[in-house]
This record gives structure tokens, C-alpha cells and sequence, in this order.
């Protein structure tokens, strides 16, 4: 049994070695809450010894970022963050790696104006439009990690005392990303075969459109000509591997931006600007939300949702078995890079340009030409059961089972 400095250990390693591969004379982007410089300094040391020529950290606090929502008059949420999309889009042209570190408390922004909260989103989203582009065309290596800071770990196992929630929360990541292993990055290595072999199965099939069937949900996604099936294992443009998040799970595509019919149901909560939208159902027709009604959280999503025109569409389709071993903890972690990796999901808004053949090196009129959607924002949320079947169908008309009560046909 491996002790707590040893998994940790694991786990600042799976970052730069599997996470964002980190090479020798590259620049590494860390962003992280002030709560996780523990795990952060071990993060950068362990850049150092994999040759890194810079580690660049940045430091946010929630309770800094909450006393600029309660106090900061409104123009503030308008003004955008021209310096840093100045500086991370150079980052990304110079092959900077960027890794972040997700610690949010899901009600950090709770009794917040939803307004204050979109302005801020929107604003943010147009100025870092180009290095979101590049982000989503692999040209760089990016990954996401989490820290279980006191107030997201509380919300997550409620009751328990503070400290306990967290040595609670910790086992769950450890156990989620492979850090309680003895060999980790050899397990890594092994999943993200498993994934690939995935993802070759269902490119094979090219099919023309899947059909999701579980209670609250009746929908059709239609494919684009020459999509991908991905997984979370990439090539950045200068043939590096990385993996964008850890954990994943998940092996996704990219819709036909015009081609979703039906209703969607989710079935977990969705922790989106501080706050928490649940029990939402979305209504589709050729690819536009039509229609959305939440039981919480009504306004945040209707914030998200009329962000920009393509954030009425959807811009990704993922398939995870809900036999996964993050569904099997029965935890809800309230953060979507756990949550995705439980459940079937789909993301409201851009397009990876990766999920089309020739896409990374498209313009974005290509792309959208293609029938890729394009938009400021990419929100995912789940809608996978223990009910859910799919099914694929081929241009042909020819029906074929992809998942059966909720688990790979």
C-alpha cells in the first residue's frame, strides 16, 4: 500500500510526464488556486527534472475571485483579458505546454447576478478566441488535473468533518487517475491503448448517425463526412503525445452542427460559472436548442446557452461506458473532468477540429463548411444511465447496437 506522499508523488508525475509530457527546453503554463502549491511545487520540480526550460505558474484565490463579483462594479466584467490572451497565444506559437490545475468550489458564485457571471464568460471567451483555436486544433499540449481544496471536497462528501472530506476526496482522484499503482504510467500507457483500440473500432463503422434512447431522452446525432472518433490521448502539432485530461475515460467525436433532432435529459448536476445547473432537459431541432428547462439553475443555462450563436449547438459527443471506473465509485465529484469520465455527455458549443479528417491545419470557415461548429464557449454535460442504448446507423440505413443498458453491445 503506497502512502499518501508516494501517490501524490505518482500524481505530479502522471501530470508532466503523461498529462502534458512535458519535453526538454519547453516552457510549462501552470494555473492553479493558491490551495493546491503543495501538489503545484512538486509539479514544477518534477518540469525541471523532465528538462523544462521554464515553469510559469499563476495563482488564483476563490475568495479574490468572489469579492470581485460581490463588489466590482459592473464594467468590470466587460474588460477583457488582453494581456494574457497576448501572451498565451505567443506561448502556444513558441510550443509552451499548459497545464491546469481544477480545484473550483461548484458554489463559489452562488447569489451572484447570472449577468455579472455571462459578461464575464463572454468577455474572457472572445479575447482567449485564438488560443482556445489553437487549443482545439492540438497545436500544443494542454491537460487538466484537480486538487481537492476544503470547499469542493465538503460539497462532495457532506457531513463529514473538513479534514476527513479531503483525505476522502484525495483517495477518489488518486484512485480515479491511477496514482495508488505501483507503476502508474505504465497503466496510463495501457488505457490509453484501450481507448485507441475504441476509437479504431467505431472510425471503422463511419457511421452516418447514432440514435440515443434512455428515459428522458430521444435524440439523433448526425455525423459529419470524414469525422474521427478521438480520444483523450493526442499529438500536439509538433508530433508530441499528451493526454488533455486526467482522468478520461471517454472516447468522443464531433456532431454535424445542423444535424441533432430529438430531446436530451441530464442525468447529473452540472457545476458551470460557480454555480450548479440540474435536472435539465434540451430539445433539438437540425442541430439549434429549441427549447430548455432546468429545475436548477434555469438562468445560469440560459446565460450559457445564449452566449454566442454557436453555443445554441452542440459541438461534441462522447461515449463512456457507465460501467467506468468512476461510475462504479458512485461518487458525483460535481467537477465535469470526473463527471464526464461517469457518463455519456455532450458539450455545448465548439468543436475540436481534431474530430475531422484534415481539420487541424482548416480554417475555421473550412471547418464551419464541414458542418463543425464554432463558438466562445465548450460546456460538457451528462446524460449517460445505466439505461442508455445507442445505436449506430450507416449511410445505408443499416442499424447496428453501440451501447446496450448503459455498457458497450
Amino acid at each position: 500500500m503506497l502512502t499518501f506522499e508516494q501517490k501524490l508523488n505518482n500524481y505530479a508525475e502522471l501530470a508532466v510526464k503523461i498529462g502534458a509530457n512535458v519535453q526538454p527546453g519547453q516552457t510549462l503554463v501552470v494555473s492553479a488556486a493558491i490551495d493546491a502549491a503543495e501538489l503545484v511545487r512538486l509539479i514544477v520540480k518534477k518540469a525541471y527534472e523532465a528538462g523544462a526550460n521554464f515553469v510559469k505558474v499563476n495563482y488564483t484565490d476563490e475568495v479574490v475571485t468572489r469579492l470581485r463579483y460581490d463588489l466590482a462594479p459592473d464594467e468590470s466584467f466587460l474588460i477583457p483579458p488582453a494581456a494574457q490572451a497576448r501572451e498565451w497565444t505567443e506561448l502556444a506559437e513558441q510550443n509552451a505546454a499548459f497545464l491546469t490545475v481544477i480545484s473550483a468550489n461548484p458554489d463559489l458564485l452562488k447569489g451572484v447576478d447570472p449577468e455579472r457571471i455571462a459578461n464575464n464568460q463572454r468577455t474572457f471567451g472572445q479575447a482567449m478566441a485564438k488560443y482556445r483555436q489553437y487549443q482545439q486544433a492540438d497545436k500544443m499540449s494542454w491537460t487538466g488535473i484537480a486538487f481537492p481544496s476544503p470547499d469542493w471536497a465538503e460539497k462532495v462528501f457532506p457531513g463529514l468533518p473538513q479534514e476527513e472530506a479531503v483525505a476522502k476526496l484525495w483517495d477518489a482522484i488518486f484512485h480515479a487517475v491511477r496514482a495508488d499503482q505501483e507503476d502508474p504510467i505504465a497503466a496510463w500507457h495501457k488505457h490509453i491503448e484501450t481507448l485507441q483500440s475504441k476509437s479504431d473500432e467505431l472510425n471503422g463503422k463511419k457511421y452516418h448517425k447514432l440514435h440515443f434512447v434512455a428515459p428522458g431522452t430521444d435524440l439523433t446525432i448526425e455525423l459529419p463526412e470524414g469525422h474521427i472518433w478521438a480520444q483523450a490521448g493526442s499529438l500536439n502539432e509538433k508530433g508530441t503525445p499528451f493526454v488533455a485530461n486526467i482522468p478520461t475515460e471517454e472516447v468522443f467525436t464531433a456532431p454535424l452542427k445542423t444535424g441533432v433532432n430529438g430531446y436530451v435529459s441530464s442525468t447529473k448536476p452540472l457545476s458551470y460559472g460557480g454555480n450548479i445547473i440540474d435536472r435539465f432537459k434540451l430539445t433539438f431541432e437540425n442541430g439549434k436548442i429549441v427549447d430548455f428547462t432546468a429545475e436548477e439553475g434555469q438562468d445560469t443555462l440560459e446565460r450559457l446557452i445564449g452566449m454566442d450563436e454557436g453555443s445554441r449547438y452542440l459541438g461534441e459527443v462522447a461515449l463512456v461506458p457507465y460501467h467506468s471506473p468512476i461510475s462504479q465509485s458512485n461518487i458525483l465529484f460535481l467537477t465535469t473532468l470526473f463527471d464526464e469520465n461517469a457518463s455519456c455527455h455532450l458539450a455545448i458549443g465548439s468543436s475540436y477540429a481534431f474530430n475531422l479528417e484534415g481539420g487541424k491545419t482548416m480554417s475555421a470557415e473550412e471547418l464551419a463548411a464541414h458542418g463543425m461548429n464554432a463558438s466562445i464557449t465548450h460546456v460538457d454535460f451528462m446524460f449517460g444511465s445505466p439505461e442508455m442504448s445507442i445505436t449506430g446507423i450507416t449511410r445505408d440505413g443499416k442499424e447496428e447496437p453501440i451501447f446496450i443498458n448503459g455498457d458497450w453491445a
